[in-house]
């Protein structure tokens, strides 16, 4: 990987993308476990986006000035955001600076991977691909605070769960 700091937006997703290639959360595909189920949205569901990042894919402005690419079911796979090649992990951004990767606990309502995370092994290339993108794109400032927001939404989840009864959600290296 070149190490020098990305210039452009256009550049820092371009390395992004490039360092998770053809890697999957599992060494077979793992939409066969679900139907897809994150590939399904509609004009209220669908993945969110990095800032400032572009897809080809249809996208809805949210209400909270968030925007999310919508899938109608398949799309050709170097079209897919940032979101769609990481799922259902996160680079997850600690207040010291320290980036892991940890299941992204939103993922909860449709993912398998998300609700059995510690029984699943995931693809240890993978992992290590989600975290170097994280430092990648943590270089940036506006990137940087998009982390550390949604890592705070993951934190809130967390202690939800841990109040009803749900799983820790640690990742298991296969």
């Amino acid at each position: 990987m070149n190490s020098s700091r990305p210039t452009s937006y256009t550049e820092y997703y371009r390395r992004a993308y490039a360092l998770l290639d053809e890697l999957t959360p599992l060494h077979t595909d793992c939409g066969v476990v679900c139907g897809k189920a994150c590939c399904q949205g509609d004009e209220t569901q669908g993945m969110r986006l990095f800032p400032p990042e572009r897809t080809v894919l249809p996208v809805t402005d949210t209400e909270d000035g968030g925007r999310l690419a919508v899938c109608a079911g398949s799309c050709c796979r170097t079209d897919r955001p940032l979101a769609c090649r990481i799922f259902p992990l996160f680079p997850y951004l600690h207040a010291d600076g320290h980036i892991s990767v940890e299941v992204d606990l939103r993922a909860y309502r449709l993912c398998p991977l998300a609700t059995h995370a510690d029984g699943v092994r995931f693809d240890p290339k993978f992992i290590r691909a989600v975290r170097r993108v994280g430092r990648l794109l943590a270089q940036d400032p506006d990137i940087r605070a998009y982390m550390a927001e949604v890592s705070a939404e993951i934190d809130i989840f967390r202690q939800f769960y841990a109040k009803h009864s749900r799983p820790s959600a640690r990742i298991r290296r296969g």
